[in-house]
């Protein structure tokens, strides 16, 4: 299976760190950086203490205004997904990475795998709560940190049955708060996906 991962900040990097890890044992992994961190100091210095494999795609968007950062990741994301075709997107947590990631997958037909779906602070003013709300209703496997996560994406129309949702019955873990809570995500996301 050939997965593309879009991180872009901290807290992507520290996940994406595990993550790559565990799935290029089995699969082949295309790792983008959107460069919404970008300087050495939030950015490469991950790379390098994390052993995190250096990205095959740098996108080098910079900063900007949400809409115009978010714009200039779906235009050049477009591009490295049709020229690489994966078989899934992976995306992380709320940040205009995941939302563009989400996005620009969504719209070419390719399935989004998000995880730390399901988290919610109900406060719409926030630019991370409407990118995690568009991201889960976009993803086509959801994989929850907590059991909370699972209960809101329940609320929100999420089925346990469906089998295009993969919202583990256990919640899955956060790979960045407890180094070995990684595992069932990433065994529940390479059974999901398949071999």
């Amino acid at each position: 299976m050939r997965l593309l991962t879009v991180v872009g900040a901290r807290p992507q990097f520290i996940k994406a760190a595990a993550f790559s890890r565990v799935v290029r044992q089995r699969h082949t992994e295309v790792l983008v950086h959107t460069g919404q961190h970008y300087d050495a100091a939030m950015s490469d210095v991950f790379f390098d203490e994390l052993g995190l494999p250096h990205p095959d795609h740098h996108l080098g968007v910079g900063s900007g205004s949400h809409a115009a950062q978010t714009a200039r990741m779906l235009d050049r994301l477009e591009d490295v997904m049709r020229a690489e075709s994966p078989d899934v997107v992976v995306i992380y947590g709320d940040t205009n990475s995941t939302l563009a990631g989400a996005l620009a997958a969504a719209k070419l037909g390719i399935p989004v795998a998000h995880v730390e779906a399901g988290l919610r602070s109900y406060v719409r003013d926030m630019p991370e709560e409407i990118n995690r709300l568009v991201a889960d209703r976009l993803a086509t496997y959801l994989f929850a940190p907590t059991q909370t996560a699972v209960d809101n994406l329940l609320r929100e129309g999420a089925r346990m049955a469906d089998p295009s949702i993969a919202i583990p019955p256990s919640a899955s873990g956060s790979p960045d708060r407890d180094p070995t809570s990684h595992l069932p995500l990433f065994t529940s996301l390479s059974s999901t996906l398949g071999s």
